[in-house]
């Protein structure tokens, strides 16, 4: 039976209804998702964005999306590309309300020279290394810039003279000035503004200055006339800055920030940094290789946004981080499939059956449910002969006490056919099976026999005359650990190299139409999913999406 996920209430959906409630903002909500756009987005995004997305579509408001393109050094179009589709495919829309951090540039320029105006920054020439000894530490106070008390109009005229691009890269930045006695080390006179000679994707030439992140993020939202910015716990130390910023540039909107916990799971990394790093080194296939937990890798990999967008919000929206099993994902994709995949029968490792009492040149024909869970996906059928392929696997010479496959002497049930049994096999020189030799029952036809006989084990098989080969990807957990890096010092040693297996498997004929990212359960092994990429009519690749059984249950 399916599990049913109840809609659940959380902190942040009770602070929204609080300030509606209170007429906070005048009763007016607006929501955003920010990503950066220097990789592809990952489960933990997909968590952040069925929450933003989701607030929206319950309080019927559209959702922001907003490209914080403020580093251009790591910043590609083709990033941009990837989230749009991202979460498309995940069912969220955010109609006219695309937005970049770029479209506000002049803007962000404009409240810089507000605040260098009322003394609140300035122009330091301390280099970086020099910035880290005045910065102080955790338990040291920092200490002030010797430029801390430059002029006013000369840092103005400075800073004018970086944004027309005629000073060198590293030669100044623009700091805000806060308190280097902070306590909180992101209050001591961050920098707002860099020199970075470096073509934008979307602004080209036009800047050679960029606002630093902690100052364009919040002010960004304060433009937008975001109401409740939704981050990870990783930001919390970031907020007073962030507040800071936009008091003392006097927005008219002031955005009210509330964190939550990031979403980590075991058996994967979740950094942009460590996932840029495995694919960069071809650890992976791209960005989306089914093996990493972006979406664009879980997608190609067979998972459905029903299924994510399920899991999200099963583990909710909690206040502490906590690691999440992958089998509770796994679980939700396999409740997913069972009822929308397509039976069908595919051996992954094939060796070949020939009934010997089986007449010649006769084919028969056997009607089979494409799904027994849902009548309305109707029927097929598929061909059986005297020579078939079983999986290897299903086969010993002689049975062990608790093997109920084929073994010689030993009856089976062939799935929706005959009862079989094996007689003999024959060997190669160095005694590897070639073949198995066999005999049916003819009175067990559609592979129930109606009298007292029973057999314990059923197996699946295509026919050899009309089997067609498909190749087939076996995927496995990228890493070995639950926590890639914890015991060594470097995650990359925890690298699973055997997570895929690249196999070329026997299938029945119907699979040869099959269409992109359609989803099938081969029967007795898993679901699996029509990769879209380099996709060839007549020709598709299956991915293994999940194995078929767990004993994994959500609590």
């Amino acid at each position: 039976m399916a599990t049913k996920v109840k809609k659940k209430s959380n902190f942040i959906r009770a602070i929204i209804l609080n300030d509606i409630k209170n007429n906070k903002n005048n009763g007016r909500l607006q929501f955003r998702f920010p990503p950066e756009p220097n990789g592809f987005l990952h489960i933990g995004h997909a968590k952040a964005i069925c929450l933003n997305f989701g607030l929206a579509e319950e309080f019927s408001v559209t959702c922001n999306l907003r490209m914080d393109d403020t580093n251009p050094v790591k910043e590609d179009a083709k990033y941009i590309n990837a989230i749009k589709e991202d979460i498309k495919w995940l069912g969220f829309n955010w109609g006219d309300k695309l937005f970049y951090t770029s479209n506000y540039f002049q803007t962000l320029y404009e409240f810089a020279i507000k605040l260098i105006k009322k003394d609140k920054a300035f122009v330091c020439e301390l280099t970086a290394n020099e910035m880290r000894e005045y910065r102080g530490t955790l338990t040291e106070k920092g200490k002030n810039s010797p430029y801390r008390n430059r002029p006013i109009e000369e840092s103005l005229k400075i800073f004018q003279e970086m944004r027309e691009g005629k000073h060198e890269v590293g030669k100044y930045t623009l700091r805000a000035k806060v308190d280097m006695a902070s306590s909180n080390l992101n209050m001591r006179d961050p920098i707002i503004y860099r020199i970075t000679n470096t073509k934008h994707h979307r602004t080209g030439d036009e800047w050679p200055i960029y606002p630093m992140y902690d100052f364009a993020h919040p002010l960004s939202d304060a433009i937008e006339g975001i109401t409740h910015s939704l981050c990870t716990l990783e930001f919390q130390d970031h907020r007073p800055i962030y507040d800071w910023f936009v008091k003392e540039v006097e927005t008219e909107y002031i955005p009210r920030q509330i964190e939550f916990a990031r979403l980590d799971l075991n058996y994967t990394v979740m950094s942009k940094r460590k996932l840029k790093q495995l694919v960069e080194q071809n650890i992976v296939e791209g960005w989306d290789d089914p093996r990493l937990p972006t979406i664009s890798g879980l997608r190609r990999r067979g998972y459905t946004a029903e299924a994510i967008k399920t899991f999200a919000e099963m583990i909710g929206v909690a206040k502490n981080n906590s690691t999440v099993d992958i089998a509770l994902l796994e679980y939700f994709l396999r409740e997913d499939l069972n009822k929308k995949s397509k039976r069908v029968m595919a051996v992954i490792d094939p060796i070949k059956l020939i009934i010997d009492n089986y007449p010649e040149n006769k084919i028969e024909e056997f009607e089979i449910d494409n799904n027994p869970e849902d009548k309305s996906m109707g029927t097929r059928k598929v061909t059986f002969s005297k020579e078939l392929y079983i999986d290897r696997e299903d086969f010993k010479e002689e049975a062990t006490k608790d093997f109920y496959r084929l073994a010689i002497g030993q009856e089976v049930r062939f799935m929706k056919a005959y009862y079989i049994t094996a007689t003999s096999v024959k060997k190669d020189d160095e005694g590897n099976i070639l073949e198995i030799h066999a005999n049916y029952d003819p009175e067990t036809r559609g592979g129930w026999f109606k009298g007292i006989r029973k057999v314990k084990g059923t197996i699946h098989w295509v026919n050899a005359l009309d089997a067609i080969d498909l190749e087939v990807n076996l995927y496995d957990n990228l890493f070995n650990v639950e926590n890639p890096g914890k015991e060594t010092g470097d995650f990359l040693d925890d690298i699973n190299y055997n997570s895929l297996t690249k196999v070329v498997a026997k299938c029945e004929s119907s699979l040869k139409n099959a269409k992109k990212e359609e989803k099938f359960q081969f029967l007795r092994v898993g679901y699996f999913n029509v990769d879209h990429k380099d996709f060839i009519e007549g020709n598709p690749v299956f991915n293994r999406a999940v194995s078929l059984k767990s004993s994994y249950r959500p609590k």
